[in-house]
């Protein structure tokens, strides 16, 4: 009775991880009796008594509050589409753009123009999973210059790290600022392009190494040595 596997274990859909009624299931897992059974392929993460597992790969699934990063796809009459790596495209409104009054008519590319990456919230998902999108509020703007990663959106949590310690981890070293969508989108920006460049490299390197044991070690090292060449690295923006 109890837990029958480790924090960080890797699991397989049908396996039982839990039996009793001490833990909870709670992400891709369900209670079948007095078990607790795994639905994915995944991780083991462990909130409190909740056990959750973190797929080790699939698709960006939209929620409302999540903070994404995504690139203007197209200009309509009074919006915007948005790509942000899911099957639909979002949807950025007039009126959850920006306060001011625009008028009816006007060149909207002067707010947004084609190709230009945002960082913003998901404020609505409908039945069929399209989206509307907010870029009114704290830190939710359009993404001048920096550089583009992109990384497995379910080890985004491992990405930032507990509390965020894994991305200061890779901001102080690398004297970067770092913003990180939970569609996996993740913007970097710093004076110096190696410096960006290995944080780009050291961003990879969690995404590839996510469940392993003595990750942060491995990161704090390899931030303070050699680079190495990487060609998972997107674009330039």
């Amino acid at each position: 009775m109890g837990l029958m596997v480790d924090e960080k274990d890797v699991v397989l859909p049908g396996q039982i991880i839990a039996e009793g009624m001490d833990f909870l299931p709670a992400m891709n897992t369900y209670r079948d009796e007095n078990n607790i059974v795994s639905t994915r392929i995944g991780f083991i993460k462990m909130s409190g008594r909740s056990i959750n597992v973190i797929p080790l790969s699939g698709p960006y699934i939209p929620k409302v509050g999540d903070t994404v990063i995504g690139r203007v796809s197209n200009i309509g009459l009074s919006s915007w589409s948005v790509n942000v790596g899911y099957a639909y495209e979002a949807a950025l409104s007039l009126k959850d753009a920006t306060s001011e009054y625009i008028q009816r008519g006007s060149d909207l590319s002067q707010y947004y123009d084609i190709g230009d990456f945002v960082v913003a919230k998901i404020i609505n998902v409908t039945k069929m999973k399209f989206m509307d999108l907010t870029t009114k509020g704290p830190g939710l703007r359009k993404l001048n210059g920096g550089l583009l990663v992109k990384v497995t959106p379910s080890k985004v949590p491992r990405v930032i790290g507990k509390q965020g310690s894994m991305i200061s981890v890779v901001k102080n070293a690398t004297n970067t600022r770092i913003i990180v969508g939970q569609n996996g989108w993740v913007w970097i920006q710093g004076e110096n392009p190696e410096d960006v460049k290995k944080a780009a490299e050291a961003l990879l390197m969690i995404d590839q190494q996510a469940i392993s044991e003595g990750l942060t070690d491995r990161i704090e090292k390899f931030l303070g040595g050699k680079k190495n060449d990487n060609n998972n690295i997107q674009e330039e923006i």
